[in-house]
């Protein structure tokens, strides 16, 4: 697996299960081992969910803010596993704190960083912000769970 910087869509794939439509990080341009990621995703006119949030003034839904910070999160986890990381799953278990400060639109460029606040057993704290154009959008702190993939079959 290639993890030269920048990280595209491709080596994304292989980290995180997400697929489209809900895989919401188009690449990762920064990261720091266990501590820090800045990935970003370009949010698209042609977004499904755009269809009905809304037709008039098209806004991104929160929870899917949400969700791409946590699936930039869950890359520093998984990149920190390694080859190891084929026999994990990281599932949400928690999310904290959560602050809307403006909507996200058809041309943005919604960039994502999360940052490891601490680690217990086998889950992760993190703090996450949300900018378009360098003001922040959104923040979170979230907490993920590890299970073993062969447990959950």
């Amino acid at each position: 697996m290639n993890l030269e910087l920048p990280l595209d869509i491709e080596t994304i794939q292989q980290l995180l299960p997400h697929r489209y439509p809900f895989l919401l990080v188009d690449r990762v341009t920064e990261f720091e081992p266990g501590k820090r990621l800045l990935a970003y995703k370009n949010v698209s006119f042609n977004e499904p969910f755009f269809n009905g949030h809304f037709p008039e003034r098209k806004v991104m839904p929160g929870v899917l803010i949400i969700e791409a910070l946590a699936q930039a999160g869950g890359l520093i986890t998984q990149i920190g596993y390694g080859e190891e990381a084929k026999n994990k799953l990281f599932y949400l278990v928690k999310v904290d704190n959560v602050k809307f400060s403006c909507p996200v639109v058809p041309g943005d460029r919604l960039e994502l960083e999360a940052k490891v606040k601490r680690t217990i057993r086998n889950m992760a704290l993190y703090e996450c912000v949300a900018r378009v154009d360098g003001k922040q959008v959104a923040c979170a702190e979230m907490l993920c769970a590890e299970v073993d993939k062969a447990k959950e079959e």
